[in-house]
């Protein structure tokens, strides 16, 4: 119960389809298991709603808020909810992140692809931040965990996207510092190589292969055991910046990645 009593909002906490279970999720459901109050919000009511029901099924309580974080008034409305039903918030999550559909390295990314990209994954993420801050400051407590990726010191052909997730991460360290007086934190997970459909699923459709394929290829590119990591491997790194446990840290990118990041070469 390392949350118990908790107010806590996941955003994209629903999941595109596939086999496996998605971060937002997975970071939902354990939140709600370690005794948190949830709330579940993604841009497909549907999707949010599902999350929320498994939560329920369990034992836990959720609810669920479709919201497109690029829209301000959307974004804000997050915060609004989850103050009118439990009037404050300890813990934001944002966990929406996309790629692809354009991206490439420099010479070949479509400027409607980098927009779109950063817009979502960079902008959208300083709206929910943004519109939780006052919340957080006025109680003098909160704690706030971004969603990043190994992608954002590393990598070559995906522009857009590792532009955006370098962003995220300092971001990340602006938030921390601006509001460490006010007794808020703000860290993110830097994830390298997971089983989760958005990648292993979309990856495949994206490039032709099969799942399998997919799957095979990323595991044998981890140092750490030649496998990937999943979800929960995300959740429980959120768990622990989200509680009292890390009540002294802020300002910190933690890689989730299996050591990828510590390799030179």
């Amino acid at each position: 119960m390392r949350l118990e009593g908790k107010v806590c909002v996941v955003v994209g906490a629903g999941q595109t389809p596939g086999e496996t279970v998605g971060n937002g999720r997975a970071i939902a459901l354990l939140f709600a298991r370690q005794g948190a109050q949830v709330l579940c919000v993604d841009r497909a009511p549907e999707r949010a709603e599902e999350t929320a029901g498994l939560i329920v099924a369990e034992g836990g309580k959720a609810f669920a808020h479709q919201a497109d974080i690029t829209r301000p008034d959307e974004a804000a409305g997050i915060i609004a909810a989850a103050k009118a039903r439990w009037g404050r918030i300890d813990v934001l999550v944002n966990d929406v992140g996309i790629g692809g559909g354009g991206d490439g390295p420099a010479h070949r990314l479509e400027e409607a692809a980098f927009d779109r990209i950063m817009t979502v994954n960079l902008k959208g993420m300083w709206l929910t931040i943004k519109a939780a801050l006052p919340l957080m400051r006025e109680a003098g407590q909160g704690s706030i965990v971004n969603v990043s990726s190994l992608a954002g010191i590393a990598g070559g052909n995906q522009m857009a996207y590792e532009v955006s997730k370098a962003a995220v991460n300092r971001m990340t360290t602006s938030v921390a510092q601006a509001n460490a007086g006010k007794g808020v934190r703000c860290n993110a997970i830097a994830m390298g190589l997971m089983d989760t459909p958005m990648a292993i699923e979309g990856i495949a459709q994206a490039t032709g292969q099969s799942v399998e394929a997919v799957r095979s290829s990323r595991a044998a590119r981890v140092p750490l055991g030649q496998k990937m990591g999943d979800a929960w491997d995300t959740a429980y790194a959120a768990l622990f910046l989200a509680s009292d446990e890390a009540r002294f840290i802020t300002g910190v990118v933690l890689p989730v990645d299996g050591g990828m990041s510590s390799r030179i070469g």
